[in-house]
């Protein structure tokens, strides 16, 4: 793609995210439908089901992927849902998996990290501002996080997520973190700063679920990623600009935080 035709399609793809939110801001914002949620629900229970054949199994731990390549170094990011998500009424499911290799880490290496929820701000900094344990039962934690995502529009949004451990054995564990509330805040760090209630928020998230798996093998481990969120619908006739956008944040977020892992362990 030329230099023109590159600036022509970032100006269109914020023109567009811009005139989405103004639209956003006339409208009367709205939780997501009932129809949405069951939905939702639904599918989460058809993911869960799958990965926990997959984690109940050694043969079959993590989803197929490329392992040369993630030994090369590389991270493997793959969408499971269509280009701009799952349609429901109103809403959006996206689905997205990514995979790392990291070269001498053992399982407890990683899972020390996944566990240290205070240190968060620290290991998975910019997106993670805030973290407090409210509930520490041995494998079972209920967290709050502070989340900030920077993609052409910066939101914040405050979270509460259920975290669940498990091990197939020693070499092979997993983690599943469901949230069971989120919610939009404005003006951040400021004097003014509030959450918004259900008829002003954006629905730029209202559901996320998180499913880790991670294997020692090859003398390091993987870590295989699955991200699955619910957000409001793309306005009609704004696909062509939204799209990329909605496409674009879930797929650098697993990138991000995988990255962010191989840095924590390292230190």
């Amino acid at each position: 793609m030329t230099n023109g035709r590159l600036a022509k399609s970032k100006w269109l793809l914020t023109a567009g995210t811009v005139l989405w939110l103004a639209m956003a801001g006339r409208v009367i914002a709205e939780e997501p439908s009932p129809a949405a949620v069951t939905g939702f629900e639904s599918y989460i229970n058809r993911v869960e089901s799958r990965i926990a054949k997959q984690d109940g199994s050694e043969s079959r731990f993590l989803a197929p992927v490329d392992r040369a390549r993630l030994r090369q170094g590389e991270v493997i990011t793959e969408q499971l849902t269509p280009a701009t998500g799952l349609e429901l009424p109103g809403a959006l499911i996206h689905d997205w998996r990514g995979t790392a290799f990291f070269p001498g880490a053992k399982a407890g290496d990683f899972e020390r990290v996944l566990r240290d929820f205070e240190a968060y701000p620290q290991s998975y900094s910019p997106e993670v501002v805030r973290t407090t344990v409210l509930l520490d039962q041995g494998d079972h934690y209920r967290v709050t996080m502070r989340v900030v995502q920077h993609h052409i529009l910066t939101f914040v949004m405050d979270g509460t997520y259920d975290v669940t451990f498990g091990r197939l054995d020693a070499q092979h564990r997993y983690c599943a973190s469901r949230s069971s509330q989120i919610t939009e805040i404005s003006q951040a760090g400021t004097a003014q700063e509030h959450a918004l209630s259900a008829g002003e928020e954006h629905g730029f998230l209202w559901r996320m679920n998180t499913y880790w798996s991670y294997e020692e093998g090859d003398g390091g481990l993987y870590i295989q990623i699955e991200s699955v969120s619910l957000t409001r619908s793309i306005p009609t006739g704004l696909g062509w600009a939204i799209g990329p956008f909605v496409e674009s944040v879930p797929k650098e977020s697993l990138e991000f935080t995988l990255r962010a892992t191989r840095s924590a362990l390292r230190k």
